[in-house]
């Protein structure tokens, strides 16, 4: 059985940083696709970030230069540091692996306001 655990989020003041980890079993972690999505209120859950087996990386515009996805094999964990957090940047993060089928975290909250 696949399982996926997402720590790592909170409350933070705009421009300060959070780093997301999401450690993932039952399955072979390094042949995974690894995404990190998000989902505001009232939207459509979004792509923030995705790393392939490959350690190839790509994100959505508006988080460009400010977050990093990275990922320790040894660990089975994925990790998504994000820097100089905006308001907008507010919503539950979803970890998702992904090799033959998908699966999901159950999501970790982060919310940036003053």
């Amino acid at each position: 059985q696949v399982q996926l655990v997402e720590s790592g989020g909170g409350l933070v003041q705009p421009g300060g940083s959070l780093r997301l980890s999401c450690v993932v079993s039952g399955t072979i972690f390094r042949l995974n696709a690894m995404g990190w999505y998000r989902q505001a209120p009232g939207r459509q859950r979004e792509l923030v970030a995705r790393i392939t087996s490959d350690f190839i990386t790509n994100y959505v515009d508006s988080v460009k230069g400010r977050f990093t996805i990275s990922r320790d094999n040894a660990k089975n964990t994925v990790y998504l540091q994000m820097n100089s957090l905006k308001p907008e940047d507010t919503a539950v993060y979803y970890c998702n692996a992904h090799w033959i089928n998908a699966y999901w975290g159950q999501g970790t909250q982060v919310t940036v306001s003053s």
